[in-house]
């Protein structure tokens, strides 16, 4: 690989080589190679490799690291990315995802994953320089970072990545800290192995500090103790150790936190709330913690110095127990050796101490009490103040300049103050090209020092340096110059794509189009009010065309249409113009062409999220793909335009899921919300994921959890109701499937294609399953599934509310399949038999070829043909899901098909369905049909004239 020639492509000087800087480097060199762009990358670190610094440089294999290994991707595009790593180390168990692996194992990771991703690109050039950058200098040309060997390095860009500060020991008394027994930095080369060696003088050793430090270290001088009669005291201000992670994590349940207030007063009961309501529905408070750790940084920005520096005076130690926690191995082993009295924990102060003639020293604790120990420990943490530390490079940019400093500090010297990364100066101004991210954050963010957190922050930051140092090409508005002599730049949407229309009509655009990606109401409402600010915005006026053909908004589709065509005439470029033709063309044919049109029109211009999103079957949209393969092919395409974007991740965790692959669908959804809590699509994956995995109490409380915090805004709230009583029927708790249907999914609560799609859906669902089943089941002999089970609620109530058209020419499969089942559901043989006649005349063959054929099998079941009927159905199975929607979805065809086997009285049919189900999920209603038809496997069949 050859170094870039001076002046051939730009260079970045990474200072620090541990997670953060090695995090950094990744991200450059995917980020340069996605946009074809040559950079030369500098990473300045005294140690041998990257990624060897404080947090993982250890090579104790009993230092784990405290977050499971699901959550440790250094890719947020691809969660399970560790997971498969250490899948390929042959390390057994600890390929699990919930497994809590060696520290040394990740550093060995990002070591491997920087090294390939270097060697399959040489667009990028990275050197490894065994040196510390000690300051920075502006020069006549540019920028340029001095190391400890007097080296001047020139640099388009400069990122700090020191990471966590050192350890503080200002606590200490000066007679401590000059013992030769006082060990002030653990982490320091060789700094325990001292104390495990040491057999001369007192046995005890005292650690200061309770925290996870304490724990690594309390684990390193138990292990192959050659002095068992060692007692380790652990003393801090509070006594309290870190609480432990549960063997398999539970899904974080983010709280909606627009209405907590901007004062610790208001923010405290709010968050002790929700911790407490957490508990109570799932059962652990851990859940509620994880979902608050991605509010943190919000909070923390509501707050003032002063209320920043009295929460970390008196209530971060309380949080810190909450949030770092124990892995469970750990934490049995420290049960075990407190049970055991070789490690006490104090809530106590360290005062004075004195020498002991056989080494060791004698302390003085708070409570009067003097102690005896060969060792002090230092396991106090970080020192909180930047400004203290004696960092050469922290100083060189907090030092005074003329024109300022280059950098200022945030909240008390905690980090520095950045705008996304970007270091703000003395003077207010983010003028020199330098970046820091991780622990240098914490006075701006508070949560800053967990690699979730630095690897999201290191994608940001090599965006941000890119663009830059290489900036992408800029078009000119409508492709003229404007003001004589420079170009004026056209606004851009969410996803960067230029829009021809005014700042002011773009901003509503883009607030739209972001509710329309995050699945929240009211999405068409700004979008509308964007046309009405430019009234020749093509791209708005087909956007709200599209909504109201898709997603049901109340918008004039063909009105709209129409404005969109006229409007493009006059101003738009090619992008827009074919965003408008395909809308045009979805509108008005859903054939083959329309298809074939907007699929053209995804792969030219793949950031077009609206176009995208009309393309892929979601819970919003019925997209363009007649096999599951195709949609999930277009998606995984997607890939390279989007990288670690929240909306994509949200889109790929659907198609995992979809896939079979439960696991990496539930990591990427996380992921997703973890970015952006109000994600619809990440939910909707998620929710499919308790389902299919048989979740089904803890799907139901993390989604009710959800619905009622951070999806109170969301324009499906109806479906995502739908997928909690899925969950309260496979649960055979009816009673509440009853409270849910008339408290959220009922008319007028739910309307227009909603209430055909998820309220007449389940109504039957809930019929197939429960009263309808147990009477079918009783002809043949068989038990009642559900004895005493009332009758569901009628479902006129919802034709009425629906819309005729919906009933009678729904122009999308999957709409149709539902309205078919509204109609047999109420018993309508002549509206399913027009229905059916409409599917045969469209021009959509999904249409014609399978929802035609599904009404007929449907009208055998209203005519009691129940054998008929259930085999037709079961050889229409294969081609479902050409309809679209998900497998959740068209379960119910199954339903009414096992309906007509034990209508027919063939038990054997029945529960040889029921048990592929059962193979595949857990479900309890599923188990009660099953036992309930046991009795009845051996029996002939039974051929029933009625119910």
């Amino acid at each position: 690989m050859r170094d870039c020639a001076p002046g051939e492509c730009p260079r970045v000087v990474v200072a620090g080589g541990g997670a953060a800087g090695t995090l950094t480097a990744l991200h450059l060199a995917r980020a340069a190679r996605r946009r074809s762009t040559r950079l030369e990358v500098l990473l300045l670190d005294p140690a041998d490799r990257w990624a060897r610094g404080v947090a993982f440089g250890t090579t104790d294999e009993d230092h784990l690291l405290n977050v499971p290994a699901s959550g440790m991707s250094a890719l947020p595009e691809e969660p399970g990315h560790f997971v498969a790593w250490l899948g390929r180390q042959e390390v057994g168990s600890n390929a699990d995802a919930n497994a809590f692996v060696a520290r040394r194992q990740f550093a060995r990771y990002l070591d491997d994953t920087l090294t390939q991703e270097l060697q399959a690109d040489a667009l990028v050039t990275l050197r490894h320089l065994r040196t510390r950058a000690v300051g920075v200098l502006r020069t006549g040309s540019g920028w340029t970072a001095l190391t400890s060997e007097g080296a001047r390095l020139a640099a388009e860009a400069i990122v700090v990545a020191t990471g966590l500060p050192g350890a503080g020991d200002s606590w200490a008394a000066e007679s401590l800290r000059d013992s030769a027994f006082f060990v002030p930095d653990p982490w320091a080369t060789g700094a325990l192995d001292v104390v495990r060696r040491d057999a001369a003088g007192p046995s005890d050793v005292l650690i200061v500090g309770a925290g996870l430090t304490m724990v690594d270290v309390v684990l390193s001088l138990s292990a192959g103790d050659n002095r068992p009669d060692r007692t380790l005291h652990a003393v801090s201000r509070t006594g309290r150790l870190p609480r432990a992670h549960l063997a398999v994590p539970k899904l974080a349940a983010i709280p909606d936190i627009s209405d907590w207030g901007g004062t610790l007063e208001e923010i405290l009961p709010r968050a002790e709330r929700h911790l407490h309501d957490v508990r109570a529905t799932t059962g652990d408070w851990r859940p509620a913690v994880d979902g608050l750790r991605y509010r943190i940084a919000e909070l923390w920005e509501r707050l003032d110095d002063g209320e920043r520096d009295r929460f970390v005076a008196e209530h971060a130690g309380g949080w810190n127990t909450l949030r770092h926690r124990m892995p469970p191995t750990s934490a049995t082993l420290v049960d075990s050796l407190r049970s055991t009295g070789r490690l006490r924990v104090e809530a106590l102060t360290v005062g004075d101490a004195e020498p002991l003639q056989r080494g060791g020293v004698r302390v003085s604790l708070s409570d009067g009490s003097r102690r005896d120990v060969g060792w002090v420990v230092n396991c106090t943490g970080p020192r909180a103040d930047i400004r203290t530390l004696g960092n050469p490079l922290l100083d060189d940019l907090l030092r005074s300049r003329p024109g300022g400093a280059i950098a200022s500090v945030a909240s008390a010297g905690m980090g520095f103050s950045t705008d996304r990364g970007r270091l703000i100066g003395g003077l207010g101004d983010t003028e020199a090209p330098i970046w820091t991210l991780g622990a240098l954050r914490r006075g701006e963010l508070w949560e800053s020092t967990a690699v979730p957190e630095i690897r999201v922050q290191a994608s940001g930051v090599a965006t941000s340096i890119l663009d830059a140092v290489a900036p992408l090409p800029r078009r000119l508005e409508d492709g003229r110059w404007v003001g004589g002599h420079h170009p004026v730049a056209r606004p851009r949407d969410p996803l960067g794509l230029p829009l021809s229309t005014t700042a002011e009509a773009a901003a509503a655009y883009n607030a739209g189009l972001e509710r329309v990606m995050r699945l929240q109401s009211g999405g068409e409402d700004l979008i509308r009010e964007a046309t009405r600010l430019d009234p020749d915005f093509a791209v708005a006026h087909a956007a709200l065309a599209l909504l109201g053909h898709e997603a049901g908004a109340d918008i004039d589709v063909g009105a709209s249409l129409g404005d969109a065509r006229a409007s493009i005439l006059t101003r738009g470029d090619a992008r827009e113009a074919s965003f408008v033709e395909v809308v045009g063309r979805r509108v008005e044919d859903l054939g083959e062409t329309g298809a074939q049109a907007l699929m053209s029109h995804v792969a030219t211009h793949p950031r077009d999220a609206l176009a995208v999103s009309a393309a892929v079957p979601t819970i919003a949209f019925s997209g363009v793909t007649d096999v599951r393969r195709e949609a999930w092919d277009l998606v995984e395409g997607l890939a390279p335009a989007y990288g670690d974007h929240w909306w994509y991740i949200s889109l790929l965790a659907f198609t995992r899921q979809d896939q079979g692959r439960f696991e990496e669908a539930g990591m990427l959804a996380e992921s997703a919300l973890s970015c952006e809590p109000t994600s619809g699509h990440a939910v909707h994956a998620q929710t499919h994921v308790f389902y299919e995995t048989g979740q089904h109490e803890e799907g139901r409380a993390w989604l009710d959890h959800w619905v009622r915090e951070s999806g109170r805004s969301a324009s499906h709230r109806a479906h995502f109701s739908w997928h909690a009583a899925l969950h309260e029927l496979a649960l055979g708790d009816t009673e509440a499937v009853r409270h849910r249907y008339y408290s959220q999914l009922a008319p007028d609560t739910v309307t227009g294609v909603r209430a055909l799609v998820d309220s007449a859906s389940l109504l039957w669902r809930w019929h197939l399953t429960t009263s309808g089943w147990d009477a079918a089941a009783a002809a043949m002999g068989a038990a009642p599934a559900f004895a005493g089970e009332g009758p569901t609620p009628p479902i006129g109530p919802i034709l009425a509310a629906a819309d005729p058209a919906l009933l009678e020419r729904p122009e999308t499969p999957f709409v149709a399949l539902h309205a078919a089942i509204a109609r047999t559901a109420a018993g309508d043989a002549e509206g399913l038999r027009r229905l059916g006649v409409h599917a045969l005349g469209a021009a959509d063959p999904t249409l014609r070829s399978v929802v035609a054929p599904v009404c007929r099998a449907f009208g055998s079941l209203l005519e009691k043909d129940w054998r008929g009927a259930a085999e037709r159905l079961q050889e229409l199975l294969p081609v479902l899901p050409r309809v679209g929607g998900s497998d959740a979805q068209r379960e119910v065809v199954e339903e009414a098909m096992l309906y007509g086997f034990v209508h027919a009285g063939d038990a054997e049919a029945a529960s040889a369905v029921l048990s592929e189900r059962l193979e595949r999920r857990d479900s309890p209603l599923d188990a009660r049909r099953a036992h309930a038809l046991a009795s009845r496997v051996s029996a002939s069949p039974i051929t029933l004239g009625s119910e």
